[in-house]
């Protein structure tokens, strides 16, 4: 999954590949609270998982992101 969370930042958030790594933070990727709300809705859109803007906020590190959408996922 974090395959595919990587492949949506560089795709719908124009981000460079080389920059994301399981321990970015939104900070480090420079995401800001829009952003966190667009990553909210294609998230729910590509894996079926509910997770709110300030539940990324919250999450911050990518790794952990993708434990919590995993998480959702697994209820659904």
């Amino acid at each position: 999954m974090y395959i595919q969370l990587k492949q949506i930042l560089t795709t719908k958030f124009q981000l460079d590949a080389d920059e994301i790594e399981p321990t970015s933070t939104l900070e480090d990727l420079q995401l800001d609270s829009l952003d966190l709300v667009e990553l909210a809705l294609v998230i729910e859109k590509e894996f079926g998982a509910r997770v709110s803007d300030d539940e990324l906020a919250d999450t911050q590190q990518l790794e952990a992101i993708v434990g919590l959408v995993e998480a959702r996922s697994a209820k659904v």
